[in-house]
């Protein structure tokens, strides 16, 4: 029986894939170009660089982007939505917020135009009564209209289904006696939760996504299949967790940000395992740079995202802040004689102009290889040769240098530091702005270019150090392999905590974990161990804003031990205090349940992948080069940063290459090897 694992993360630029062979304990990993528009060509590429036939793998598990991308670039199917008499433009008129806080004008087009919303009578009231029965023949009429006006998906949005979802679900049933595929969703189905306009939302963009997504996995999964594979094919949601095939083709809308998330989840194991519990994520890829925020070991997951502006995507995600700060970021010369990095990408094609695929604008990748960090003879990643050095400096020179006036080496410098400033900026968000201090937390870089700027970000944002993993350039790739399959759920209970009725509570919750713990069994996987994790939104009376509070719920065995309204006013008042420094004397409110059944994967040591213990510092090294760094030339040693022994210490400036990343060690850093392979580098004073 096979015991290989296989993470495969698919980029704007590269299809990352990172091989654990569970028994012997040995990693693979590789780098190859995005293909597109589909993607599955890269994906399966970087699986034959890793195992001569597809029957040797056990488990692929996939962090996707095709749902991210559709929703970015409006590439999602047609779809209609059918809606309460009266309610049809909720999904356009949103919360009235603008596209910029300060700005009086404004565009936004929703993802489905008013002729494809059509209403229907039905009313449930507030409290769940049905005032008015839905109008089942209205129902598929309108049904028949959209397939007219070549709908590939339909939802079903009534007002107040959360309360009572008996007329969505009849509207919903209906409606499927007459669509030609499965593309038919109720929003009681997807968020079972109080909000219009968040739950409207949430459910229009998973049907605009299905067809998509849908089509992309099964596409995927037909020439997995072709190719001999037989095994687990797994799909990493936006929460850390992974689903099975089938329920990404039902939920789609939970792939938003599936990729970022698995390194997010990567990173936090690999700072546990060296001793770290509190990190700042910097993913730094092709077309843009992530940064994520854990504290005490525990990631941050919002309970609401909005992917673009007004595609508002109600369901929990780690906390992830993007920039268009990537290696593919073109960089400009705007009207008024800044320079600007981004946000437009060249992508995996054409690419950096050094690629030679006739981009002629220059990116944050040709400034590096202009300033000498990143070698233009040995790229990153599989199926690129050579690249263009001369083309690079042109193409800067032309773009950037001559509207300046700058020399080509000041301007190529100042593409990087425009870029780095960016990049601390989102760093700050996520940390400063909330209240955390940059010195208490660890860096960690990775991506294809986020070592390049690790000491950059440690000298803008002042954290202490930063820790580089063994393969930054696969890191989401590796995270994956260990990220625990997860399956969230949500209820509207809209009651006072003193009225609140604790035995259906309960009965909920078993609901919630009996339904999930039925995903984990269906799933092909063995876990070492289930989870069940409960939260109550909550907030005093009067209040709009609800804080997420961590109830304790006892299980015997699957089963569900009741709580008492004591230790849920215990755990709000605790939450609360921590949150806001005092309590009120207000009634309190119980809004939402919120419920996760997570099955825990059997996690690698990663002590595995520490460097052979006969290495040493003398056989890594491969010479030296000139590197452009603060304004003046200095020769930087190069070294092979795989083959270096664990302990040994690097003093910069210096570069260490390797086939997914470059670790550029500045001339005031020091780099040391620690006891997993990874690379910490700190100040040469403080690592003195």
């Amino acid at each position: 029986m096979s015991r290989r694992i296989i993470g495969v993360d698919v980029g704007g630029t590269f299809t990352d894939v990172f091989s654990l062979d569970t028994e012997s304990g040995r990693a693979g990993v590789a780098k190859v170009p995005t293909t597109r528009p589909d993607q599955s060509g890269g994906f399966l590429a970087g699986l034959r660089h890793e195992v001569e036939s597809l029957g040797e793998i056990a488990t692929v598990v996939h962090g996707t982007t095709a749902g991210t991308n559709a929703l970015l670039e409006r590439k999602g199917a047609r779809t209609g939505v059918i809606t309460t008499e009266g309610f049809r433009d909720v999904l356009e008129m949103r919360r009235r917020d603008r596209p910029r806080t300060w700005g009086l004008r404004g565009d936004f087009v929703p993802v489905v135009p008013r002729d494809l919303r059509l209403e229907v009578p039905e009313r449930v009231l507030a409290d769940g009564t049905v005032e008015r029965a839905v109008d089942l023949d209205a129902v598929r009429a309108a049904g028949r209209a959209l397939l007219d006006q070549g709908c590939a998906s339909v939802v079903v949005l009534f007002v107040n289904a959360y309360a009572n979802p008996e007329n969505e679900a009849r509207a919903a049933a209906a409606l499927r006696e007459i669509w030609p595929n499965a593309h038919v969703a109720a929003s009681s189905e997807i968020l079972p939760e109080i909000r219009e306009f968040e739950r409207f939302s949430t459910t229009a963009l998973n049907g605009y996504l299905q067809p998509e997504v849908a089509g992309y996995l099964d596409r995927l999964e037909g020439a997995l299949e072709g190719e001999g594979f037989g095994g687990e094919f797994l799909i990493v949601q936006s929460n850390g967790g992974v689903m099975s095939v089938d329920t990404a083709c039902r939920l789609p809308v939970r792939t938003a940000l599936s990729g970022p998330a698995a390194g997010v989840i990567a990173a936090g194991y690999i700072a546990e395992s060296a001793g770290f519990s509190n990190v700042i994520t910097g993913d730094m890829g092709g077309t843009s740079f992530d940064v994520s925020l854990i504290a005490g070991g525990e990631t941050v997951l919002s309970p609401q995202t909005a992917i673009d502006f007004g595609l508002v995507v109600r369901t929990p995600m780690i906390e992830i802040a993007t920039i268009g700060a990537g290696g593919g970021s073109i960089a400009s010369v705007d009207a008024g004689g800044l320079l600007q990095i981004g946000p437009e990408s060249a992508g995996s094609d054409p690419g950096p102009v050094a690629y030679g695929r006739g981009n002629d604008r220059p990116t944050v990748t040709d400034a590096n290889i202009v300033l000498g960090r990143i070698d233009p003879a040995r790229p990153l990643g599989d199926g690129l040769g050579a690249l263009d050095l001369d083309a690079a400096k042109a193409a800067i020179r032309r773009h950037v240098a001559e509207p300046l006036g700058l020399e080509l080496m000041e301007a190529a410098e100042a593409i990087v530091r425009v870029a780095t400033s960016a990049m601390a900026g989102a760093i700050r968000l996520v940390s400063i702005e909330r209240g955390f201090d940059p010195e208490r937390f660890v860096y960690m870089p990775f991506g294809g270019g986020g070592a390049l700027h690790a000491g950059a970000m440690i000298a803008e944002v002042g954290l202490a150090r930063a820790l580089v993993p063994r393969y930054p350039g696969v890191t989401s790739a590796l995270g994956c392999v260990i990220a625990d399959m997860r399956q969230d759920f949500v209820q509207t209970l809209g009651a006072m905590l003193d009225e609140l009725d604790l035995a259906a509570l309960r009965d909920r919750v078993q609901a919630h974990v009996d339904e999930g713990n039925a995903t984990l069994d269906a799933a092909d996987t063995g876990f070492a161990a289930r989870e069940v994790r409960v939260e109550l939104d909550m907030a005093y009376l009067g209040q709009t804003h609800t804080v997420a509070v961590p109830v304790s719920v006892e299980m015997d065995g699957a089963t569900v031990k009741p709580v008492s309204a004591g230790a849920i006013r215990a755990a709000f008042e605790a939450t609360y205090r921590e949150l806001y420094g005092r309590l009120l004397t207000s009634p309190i409110r119980v809004l939402n349940l919120r419920t996760a059944v997570i099955g825990k994967r059997p996690k690698f040591d990663l002590a595995t992948l520490a460097p052979d213990p006969g290495a040493r510092v003398e056989t890594a090294a491969k010479g030296a080069r000139p590197v452009y760094a603060q304004g003046a030339w200095h020769e930087a040693r190069v070294f092979d940063r795989l083959a270096l022994p664990v302990g040994a210490r690097i003093d910069g400036p210096a570069v260490l290459e390797q086939p997914d990343a470059t670790i550029f060690v500045e001339p005031w850093l020091a780099a040391e090897v620690d006891a997993h392979g990874n690379v910490l580098l700190t100040a040469k004073e403080s690592a003195a």
